[in-house]
């Protein structure tokens, strides 16, 4: 988590939201980064997972991402959510809850959907305090202006 609050870290510096994730592999080596790079980009699926999701698959040279951990500093939204469960992330592991838009339990519940081909394992609240402070010293500041 440490890593994905760096990658956040980088994001808020940027001026984007400051949500960070990395994937690690079966290994435990990191093979994916990512941060939230919507705005300078102008790319709506810009999240920090997919961006993270994205350069591992890359790593691996394929799109299952089975037996990997996906760690991201922010609850993942609908579309991170139901990308994991496509990529067929074997763990998933965050930080702050998003009770706005949280997809892995606060506002839905994706990722544990029966319906779904796969769930995987997820680890909530991660370094919590430390991922929420972040994102509130962010948006405290852009309502200053």
């Amino acid at each position: 988590m440490r890593q994905a609050l760096a990658e956040a870290r980088t994001a808020f510096d940027a001026g984007e939201v400051p949500v960070g994730a990395v994937v690690l592999a079966p290994s435990g080596e990191v093979i994916g980064t990512g941060h939230n790079d919507r705005e300078r980009t102008a790319d709506p699926t810009g999240h920090a997972e997919i961006v993270a999701m994205r350069e591992a698959a890359s790593a691996l040279g394929a799109w299952r991402l089975s037996g990997c951990t996906l760690v991201v500093t922010l609850e993942p939204c609908t579309m991170c959510a139901g990308a994991a469960v496509q990529a067929r992330v074997g763990r998933l592991a965050y930080g702050a809850v998003d009770l706005k838009g949280g997809a892995v339990g606060s506002l839905w519940d994706v990722v544990r959907d029966r319906r779904l081909n796969h769930r995987p394992e997820v680890i909530a609240g991660v370094l919590a305090d430390e991922c929420a402070a972040l994102l509130t010293e962010f948006f405290a500041r852009r309502r200053v202006r």
